[in-house]
């Protein structure tokens, strides 16, 4: 894998981790609610929190993926042909 291509997997990665991270921990704020905000909204989000444990889980997975494109274990290039040659 190149380094272009390791990087568009690493940003595809963390973001689909993100969004499974900020649900965690969120509680509302519901003794407080001002004219304007959402009832829902968390009293405190800990973005900075979820944004280094998004990174962290993002690396090994992406450490996983590279292993698996670089030693072949998964080809897409192999999967393309076997496919294209069982349409003809």
């Amino acid at each position: 894998m190149g380094l272009f291509s390791g990087f568009v997997v690493f940003v595809i990665i963390w973001w689909t981790v993100i969004f499974m991270v900020l649900p965690f921990g969120v509680r509302p704020e519901v003794d407080n609610v001002q004219p304007g905000h959402q009832v829902g909204a968390p009293s405190n989000p800990r973005l900075l929190r979820k944004v280094l444990i998004t990174t962290a889980i993002s690396i090994v997975l992406w450490v996983i993926i590279n292993i698996l494109i670089t030693e072949n274990v998964f080809s897409f290039r192999d999967w393309a042909a076997t496919w294209t040659s069982s349409q003809q």
